[in-house]
């Protein structure tokens, strides 16, 4: 059922995914309360993030186009007892092992959840009103991502961490009431599953994830990556019910929107992780000091984000995209310039704040980008790769520009060098943002599943005819 207002289903969803980014956002800054409690070295930390980032990661494609299949709103009300179930048991974690089990069972929660509220907002609204539920979304995650800053870092300083998900349990059981209540159940499609897509995509996207993301053997986990993803995609070109159909990438409006999105989060999970940082090494602030002070960048993304939503219907979307990403160029620009030693509102605040606008008109509307011109049968499948491409994008982003400044010992240096590498990355996200406005200029047709699946249908047939 298509809507004409947003009614409950928009706060169902947008609480929902607002739940799975918040809970990720919070590690940030609880990481080293929950080594102390729990006497866990560095390498054991790395493993309460990595194992939420692999499985989370590895099995977004598969969700995407499992929702297409079982239907959304069941698997949606799957990943969320999934995810309620395991931040629970998180919560509860005596030790480094069971955490870290039990996060890797939360990402692949979290896996489900990602694609399927997208895919639900596809489902339940139509044009202008579809448009302005993504960019709720996407202001949804910014503001998400933000605000756990801010109370991971209240946790730190006056709570427990366990409070940080075992909150996820009395949410998670009042969003599978009122899904029950108020989700319209989505059609179905009479499709399989891709047995050997799904595996070697699960292998080739976690391996791929680890090769960044690990502590040890990650050359060969970027082999294993690079092997497992070249038999997917070609897989993927012949199988009859792909999970991730590559004609989504014949769209130059959506082919320049997934470019785009990957440098776009690249420089925000970079620039979200080292601030903070810098902020506490630089300027000697505490977790929450720092968490408070990233607000200058927090409310104009989110101011941003709203004044979007209203204007999708007056003005193009890639426009809006180029926009955002030129400010957020901007607002890294000026704050690699200006130097950290400039002191905080100089060096940290006032870019913060362009960079935020730019980051709060960029979000949602290269969401509704990645996934324009398809049809109901392909939401979800759309929704997978948008929601793969941002875990990737932030996961080697970040990577590289820790990579890239290593040899800086000093703090003051390594950040400052770290901005001229964000700032690079924002330069190649405006470049491929002009992609978008061309492909927003050229004749459109839905994308349909149907088109590559009867292609393969056809084949089959005469084969069939021959043998005969």
């Amino acid at each position: 059922m298509k809507r004409e207002k947003f009614g409950i289903v928009l706060p169902i969803v947008l609480l929902s995914y607002f739940m799975i980014v918040l809970d990720n956002s919070i590690i940030f800054t609880s990481t080293a309360k929950i080594g102390a409690d729990l006497s866990l070295n560095t390498q054991a930390l790395a493993w309460i993030t990595n194992a939420y980032a692999l499985t989370f990661g590895g099995f977004l494609l598969f969700s995407g186009k499992a929702g297409d299949i079982f239907g959304r709103k069941r698997f949606f009300m799957i990943g969320l007892v999934i995810f309620s179930i395991s931040s629970l048991l998180v919560g509860l974690s005596p030790n480094g092992p069971m955490m870290i089990a039990m996060r890797a069972v939360q990402g692949i929660g979290s896996s489900i959840l990602a694609p399927s509220t997208l895919a639900l907002l596809m489902d339940n609204y139509n044009e202008s009103m579809r448009t302005k539920a993504i960019a709720y979304y996407g202001a949804t995650g910014g503001l998400g991502a933000s605000f756990g800053l801010v109370i991971g870092g209240l946790i730190s300083t006056y709570s427990s961490w366990r409070i940080a998900f075992l909150i996820n349990v009395p949410i998670g059981i009042v969003m599978l009431v009122l899904s029950v209540k108020y989700l319209s159940a989505s059609n179905k499609f009479s499709q399989k599953i891709d047995v050997l897509g799904t595996i070697f995509s699960v292998l080739g996207v976690s391996a791929f994830v680890y090769s960044i993301d690990g502590t040890v053997y990650r050359l060969p986990g970027l082999v294993i990556a690079i092997i497992s993803l070249i038999l997917f995609v070609l897989q993927e070109r012949r199988s009859v019910s792909p999970i991730m159909p590559l004609t989504l990438f014949k769209d130059t409006e959506r082919k320049y929107a997934y470019l785009t999105r990957f440098f776009f989060i690249a420089v925000g999970m970079a620039y979200f992780f080292l601030t903070p940082l810098a902020m506490q090494r630089v300027y000697n602030f505490t977790p929450l000091m720092a968490a408070i002070g990233f607000l200058p960048e927090t409310v104009p993304q989110f101011i941003a984000a709203t004044v979007v939503t209203r204007i999708t219907d007056r003005v193009k979307t890639s426009t809006i995209i180029f926009v955002g990403t030129a400010l957020m160029f901007v607002g890294a620009l000026l704050a690699a310039v200006v130097r950290i030693q400039a002191g905080y509102w100089l060096a940290i605040a006032i870019p913060m704040v362009i960079l935020g606008i730019g980051q709060g008109m960029a979000l949602g509307t290269l969401t509704i980008a990645g996934v324009a011109h398809t049809t109901p049968e392909m939401s979800g499948s759309a929704s997978g790769v948008v929601n793969a491409i941002h875990q990737i994008g932030g996961s080697v982003g970040l990577s590289v520009v820790v990579a890239l400044t290593a040899s800086y010992i000093q703090p003051t240096a390594a950040y400052n060098v770290q901005m001229i590498w964000i700032t690079i990355l924002s330069a190649v996200a405006v470049l491929f943002s002009l992609g978008i406005i061309k492909g927003e200029k050229q004749p459109k047709k839905e994308t349909t599943e149907g088109q590559f699946r009867n292609k393969n249908l056809n084949l089959e047939l005469d084969e069939s005819i021959k043998q005969n």
